[in-house]
């Protein structure tokens, strides 16, 4: 069993207790219909994004090929769009349109599945996008495919190539 895989049996009820535990939230979450509700809805996204991420983490290693959008080999908008649309999300076909889908947010809200997208200049164009793996206080890690490795995992922290671009924050998935 996988990391991610286990953390998926598990975040459902770390979700849970996190948003249980503050009480001024507590008694109104914890009652009736509504709190019911909200803990499936909440229990359904973790899932649908983790079901994204281990699709995407079932390409590792595979090949780059420039406008590649097939597991015959993928570029990094190319691994986007493929995933994307293998769980029903329509993505544009370039990083660069794929940056004006969604919604716009900070690195700290970012989740498995959101998108990191790259320029080598403030104000430059974007040339790169990244996925979401997870996001800890110990890091983010990106799964992606890149020119010279292919659809490989990287921390973003421990790399100094990644870390120096500027970089936006996209979700492009739907509150499920």
């Amino acid at each position: 069993m996988t990391v991610r895989r286990l953390v998926r049996a598990v975040l459902p009820i770390v979700a849970l207790v996190g948003i249980t535990s503050c009480s001024v939230f507590s008694q109104a979450l914890n009652s009736g219909p509504i709190a019911e509700a909200n803990t499936k809805k909440i229990e359904k996204e973790i899932l649908f994004r983790n079901d994204i991420v281990e699709n995407a983490e079932d390409f590792l290693g595979t090949h780059y090929r420039s406008a590649g959008k097939s597991p015959g080999g993928f570029d990094c908008s190319g691994f986007v769009y493929y995933i994307m649309k293998e769980h029903e999300i329509s993505m544009n076909s370039s990083a660069a349109t794929q940056e004006k889908q969604g919604v716009r947010i900070s690195k700290k809200e970012a989740k498995p599945g959101d998108l990191v997208f790259f320029r080598r200049s403030p104000g430059g164009r974007v040339f790169h996008v990244a996925m979401v793996y997870e996001n800890e206080k110990s890091g983010m890690t990106l799964i992606h495919s890149t020119s010279g490795r292919g659809v490989v995992m990287d921390k973003l922290e421990e790399s100094d190539y990644w870390s120096s671009k500027i970089m936006t924050f996209r979700s492009v998935v739907a509150r499920k």
